[in-house]
């Protein structure tokens, strides 16, 4: 049951801090705007209490004695993905405070990234909040008054990942993986293309087959004719 948690709280802090990297790169962008800077503001807030979450329930878990080796060997693995899912958080939220200093929304004289991306984020903020549509409250100086808010934390966050290695010691590469680099990526692939693959399957079978015959064929013709050519050659000499 608390296995369960604990991958539940992972996958959803998983979710949130991958919107938040697809919003944050849009800072400066045609998409820049208030309420952008709005939903960036919400996402990290509720991407940090998820990380709380994370890591209270996984501490605990794993400064319980009682924990069969098994279990804790999973818990570890989690603690992993965890410590690493919050670096790329930190990163990001470091890279948003860069953006947003060089790109306050009420500086006309700013000139704003090109990224060719369009459109707005409401859509990925409201999928990283699991609400259906946004409800926009700040005011219009959130790109300057949230600066603030953000660098302090940044040094919250920070502070988190080294209570973090001090309560629990969990050594990164003492951790086996459970699959191979790529193999949640390769499996997506596979199933989504999988029924295309299904229908096809005899049919690429058939043409296999047909291609080595020919291949046969043509391959037994060349050595004939070097043969044939060969003795022709010993009898002419």
């Amino acid at each position: 049951m608390v296995k369960e948690e604990c991958k539940a709280l992972l996958d959803a802090l998983n979710k949130v801090t991958a919107c938040y990297r697809h919003m944050v790169l849009t800072i400066g962008g045609t998409s820049d705007s208030q309420n952008l800077r709005e939903e960036l503001k919400k996402t990290r807030q509720k991407a940090q209490e998820l990380a709380v979450a994370n890591r209270n329930k996984l501490t605990t878990v794993l400064k319980d004695k009682t924990v069969s080796k098994e279990d804790k060997a999973e818990f570890e693995r989690l603690w992993v993905i965890f410590s690493t899912c919050l670096e790329i958080l930190e990163i990001d939220m470091r890279r948003a405070l860069e953006l947003g200093h060089e790109f306050p929304l009420n500086v006309p004289k700013k000139h704003l990234i090109q990224t060719g991306m369009s459109g707005g984020t409401s859509g990925v903020a409201a999928r990283a909040m699991s609400v259906q549509n946004m409800k926009y409250e700040a005011e219009h100086n959130i790109d300057v008054v949230d600066l603030k808010d953000l660098e302090n934390e940044i040094n919250q966050v920070g502070e988190m990942m080294y209570e973090m290695e001090m309560k629990v010691n969990v050594p990164q590469w003492t951790v086996e993986a459970k699959q191979d680099p790529g193999a949640e990526l390769k499996s997506t692939i596979s199933m989504g293309a999988s029924s295309i693959g299904m229908i096809s399957v005899e049919e690429n079978k058939s043409f296999c087959d047909i291609t080595k015959v020919l291949a046969g064929i043509i391959f037994s013709a060349v050595l004939i004719i070097a043969i044939v050519l060969a003795v022709c050659v010993v009898k002419l000499s």
